[in-house]
């Protein structure tokens, strides 16, 4: 009896559910633009820590990500260093319908590393001192464009022109000026750490707003954990950090 039982018992066991495998954390991919490089790991960091959703960040020059993005690219959100990009995706139909906000305004200055000649005015660029002058496009990058937009707006751009090199984002940019390859770069606020080299700020008077927004893609999957990242970028703990990274705080709800 005992041998023709452990059959059956067998057969039973192997009948039973068995427990499920906890469904896996969300996962959010965001189009990041090169000027939040310093800025997401903190936020992505908060972010998991508080919800569980793992956010990995592909970044890139605004212009270039847009295009990828109408290429079908699989991101879930996409945070541009411009609103113009951004309004086009959601004109487009590409957006999640009342997803698109502005999340910050971008700084812009002019950084001079440890090994640059001295500047303390803009203009001072013009000089033979200044032999290599890095800014990013500006057909791609909107700090590239402010840049242009500011030397224009000095009249020294036709003096600065033959001296430019162009990065095709501003974190290229910046480590021309880093790596010798220009004594000065044009860039975000928000890249540059303490203490690294020093900086001049450009009168945002000199060129338009830096409004940086940001969207969840229609196409995206993670609808709800996406939702969740934009409100959590733009409450209160999200614009402290884009603060204290050096932006200007536009939300006002």
């Amino acid at each position: 009896m005992r041998f023709l039982l452990i059959p059956v018992l067998l057969f039973y066991a192997g009948c039973q559910p068995r427990p499920s495998a906890p469904a896996p954390a969300p996962q959010l991919i965001v189009a990041a633009a090169a000027s939040l490089t310093e800025v997401c790991p903190e936020i992505g960091q908060k972010f998991t820590d508080k919800t569980g959703i793992r956010v990995v960040f592909s970044y890139g020059a605004t212009g270039d990500l847009a295009k990828q993005i109408e290429n079908g690219a699989p991101f879930d959100v996409f945070a541009a260093a411009d609103s113009e990009h951004v309004e086009q995706l959601d004109n487009k139909g590409l957006l999640t319908p009342g997803s698109r906000a502005l999340y910050a305004q971008g700084r812009l200055v002019m950084w001079l590393p440890a090994h640059a000649p001295k500047a303390d005015r803009i203009e001072q660029i013009t000089s033979p001192d200044f032999e290599r002058v890095a800014i990013a496009k500006p057909d791609v990058a909107p700090y590239g464009r402010a840049t242009v937009e500011s030397l224009e707006s000095l009249k020294i751009w036709k003096q600065i022109h033959p001296k430019v090199v162009y990065g095709q984002s501003v974190s290229q940019t910046k480590q021309f000026a880093a790596t010798g390859n220009a004594e000065v770069a044009f860039i975000p606020l928000a890249l540059i750490k303490p203490g690294e080299g020093t900086y001049i700020e450009v009168d945002k008077a000199l060129h338009r707003p830096i409004d940086q927004a940001l969207g969840i893609m229609k196409s995206s999957s993670q609808q709800a954990a996406a939702r969740q990242f934009v409100d959590f970028v733009l409450g209160s703990e999200g614009q402290e950090i884009l603060a204290k990274k050096g932006y200007y705080s536009v939300v006002t709800r």
